[in-house]
């Protein structure tokens, strides 16, 4: 298959869609089908970052850059930005001519399907409904929740809605969030995981005193659920030796920083690694922690063989069983995490248990399988290869 994906978020931005996309491009590629990525140009790109967008270099060259971008073409479009929006920060490409940009390039690339991810979000995404000529699938990573404007424009929206061919919901939540109408064949497919690279994580030496480490690994930003965690593991810290890692970044980085208790900031390490890296944090982890609606965390914390703590909400108990791979809490009592904390500090073999469990739950949601999954939709709607 010639599969076009179009998606506002994509390397070097980090975040659960950047992650789904790039992996499974990486997937498709191995099983044979070409790949090709319409998506923003991001400045970070023009700073020194490498760049593969329709790469023209010497074969010398190539061999310098990231293996991982090295995994099907990237066509970047108009400028993008980052803007703080009331869901969260999302990336948004505009500028004079991207609708002509984006028609004319998936026109020159003869695809037989393009796959848009938040299909119903500007700018990319409702460009790519309104220019594709052929087979289109779209995936809400998040339950839909139209703004003021998306209300306003309800029926043109529901155009573009009509316009998919199949729908994908990564959960049973964003299911049930969907508008009424849905004209497209619609599947549940949650998100997939890299199990094998997150197996592989060694525990960073510095972190191997004995102490408890608490685990956050995700975007910095409205909805992430530190407010409650920080004061969680302060509380734990008060009665165990604990420690809270930080693993992630956004446009709140610096408001959760200024809100460690005075005395803790030692035992609060805020870190933005590398990609390849990020595999070492959950291996250093004694319990990961995923206060907020977060499927990506929770399978990378199950992955890693981590025991998981998750805020007892819809998408998360779709992955976790409590008492199983973890704990379901309450979203908002702080309390109740602490004396989760302070248990799994007295109690690790129970931790290691839920860990255990944990991998092997996560293999089912290994990216061989998921990307068949999702290319037997592509076939489902008369795509052939």
């Amino acid at each position: 298959m010639r599969i076009g994906i179009v998606t506002e978020e994509y390397w070097p931005s980090a975040g659960p869609v950047a992650e789904q996309v790039q992996q499974f491009a990486r997937e498709a590629r191995r099983l044979g089908h070409a790949v090709r990525v319409f998506t923003g140009a991001i400045p970070e790109l023009r700073r020194g970052a490498p760049r593969r967008s329709r790469w023209r270099g010497s074969p010398s060259s190539r061999s310098e850059l990231r293996p991982s971008l090295l995994e099907g073409d990237v066509i970047r479009l108009a400028r993008s930005r980052r803007l703080l929006l009331p869901g969260g920060a999302r990336r948004m490409a505009g500028g004079f001519g991207v609708g002509t940009a984006l028609r004319n390039a998936l026109a020159g690339e003869r695809l037989d399907v393009v796959h848009v991810h938040a299909p119903l979000s500007p700018v990319l995404p409702l460009l790519a409904l309104h220019h594709a000529t052929g087979p289109v699938v779209g995936t809400f990573h998040h339950p839909y929740r139209p703004g003021f404007l998306g209300r306003l424009f309800d029926r043109r929206l529901q155009r573009y809605l009509d316009r998919l061919d199949a729908v994908v919901v990564t959960s049973r939540a964003g299911l049930a969030s969907l508008p009424e109408r849905v004209r497209g064949d619609l599947r549940v497919i949650p998100p997939g995981v890299d199990v094998e690279r997150l197996a592989r994580g060694c525990r960073i030496r510095r972190y191997q005193d004995g102490r408890l480490n608490v685990l956050f690994a995700g975007a910095l930003e409205p909805g992430c659920g530190l407010d409650v965690l920080l004061p969680a593991v302060h509380r734990a810290w008060c009665h165990a030796e604990v420690r809270l890692l930080v693993v992630g970044d956004g446009p709140l980085r610096a408001r959760y920083r200024a809100q460690v208790p005075r005395g803790m900031e030692e035992d609060v390490v805020f870190a933005n690694p590398p990609a390849e890296s990020r595999p070492d944090w959950f291996a250093s982890a004694d319990v990961c922690c995923v206060p907020g609606a977060a499927q990506d965390q929770v399978l990378e914390a199950m992955a890693a063989g981590r025991p998981v703590l998750a805020a007892d909400v819809e998408p998360n108990r779709e992955l976790v069983r409590h008492g199983r791979e973890g704990e379901l809490l309450p979203p908002g009592d702080a309390g109740v995490w602490a004396r989760c904390l302070v248990r799994m500090a007295q109690e690790p073999i129970r931790g290691a248990a839920y860990g255990e469990r944990g991998r092997a739950a996560a293999q089912r949601y290994g990216w061989p399988g998921m990307a068949r999954e999702i290319l037997n939709l592509y076939r489902a709607i008369g795509v052939r290869g």
